[in-house]
């Protein structure tokens, strides 16, 4: 087990979204409604619940307004974040006083960009910077994901310097919020090590949890290189469910959530264990269904 330097150190960012986004079958609205609402009782520092994306682009996310109408916020301190991908879905994200932070694929990755979002990696710096006028306008906050941040499958340049020059640009937008995104499977303890270590030291200021996707055997090494080097936030979907499409080995997907709770404790992490038992099995529940 880790020291925990205090009780609520760590975040744990629960992502049902991900997990949601690339099952075929439609997952009913009120089925969506009533998960979440599970979710929200855990005790979870942010749930990453929804996307204002092209309904053409992510079929599975077309009624994230009428989720986000109907979460019973009142009994639960969560904040909510959702993704967005173009300035028309961060407008109609705004509109919603339930959503705290708007999330931002950013890849450091030109092609994955591309493939992504469809637009360079420089029109997306420029998009970044309008959103987060936007998102500051309201009384919101912007998480950019630095897509492809320990790698990439194309041959493209990569090392720790590229990472930390791209979140500077970021920084200099006024962008306090990263999610460091191993999209593809590829980040290993040294990789992860140097990144956290560097991104940390070079600005202290800014927030960055980690984004991983893991095989079954390797996430423990994982967790443990990024908080051994000062990351305390982290993404999760209960079982590992969603994730990486893109990866070579279909054993992998998203950090579960029951093992970053199996690391850090349910009294570390000012988690509900009873609620997170019933919200595990209303996931097992929804994602053997739902394929």
């Amino acid at each position: 087990m880790p020291t925990i330097l205090k009780q609520g150190n760590v975040k744990i960012i629960e992502c049902p979204r991900d997990a949601m986004q690339g099952i075929l079958d439609f997952i009913p609205t009120q089925v969506k409604i009533e998960y979440l609402n599970k979710l929200l009782k855990v005790g979870f520092d942010t749930i990453d619940c929804g996307s204002f994306v092209s309904p053409k682009a992510i079929p599975q996310m077309q009624d994230t307004q009428e989720v986000m109408e109907n979460l019973d916020l009142e009994s639960s301190d969560s904040k909510l974040s959702v993704i967005v991908v173009n300035e028309r879905g961060a407008n109609d994200a705004v509109l919603h006083p339930q959503v705290d932070y708007l999330g931002y694929p950013f890849s450091i990755s030109e092609k994955f960009q591309q493939r992504n979002t469809n637009k360079s990696i420089k029109e997306s710096l420029e998009l970044v910077e309008r959103i987060n006028e936007l998102t500051v306008s309201k009384d919101k906050e912007m998480v950019v994901y630095i897509s492809m941040g320990f790698g990439n499958p194309y041959g493209e340049d990569w090392n720790t310097g590229i990472v930390v020059d791209w979140v500077g640009k970021l920084r200099n937008l006024g962008i306090k919020h990263f999610s460091i995104s191993d999209t593809v499977g590829v980040s290993i303890p040294d990789n992860i090590a140097k990144v956290f270590s560097g991104l940390i030291k070079a600005y202290d200021d800014v927030e960055f949890g980690a984004h991983f996707h893991t095989t079954p055997f390797a996430w423990k090494e994982k967790v443990e290189a990024a908080y051994a080097n000062g990351c305390s936030t982290f993404d999760g979907a209960i079982k590992g469910y969603g994730g990486c499409p893109m990866a070579k080995d279909e054993l992998v997907g998203n950090m579960p959530t029951e093992r970053l709770i199996e690391y850090f404790g349910f009294e570390e992490l000012q988690l509900k264990k009873a609620p997170f038992e019933e919200a595990f099995l209303n996931a097992e529940k929804i994602f053997s269904k739902y394929q």
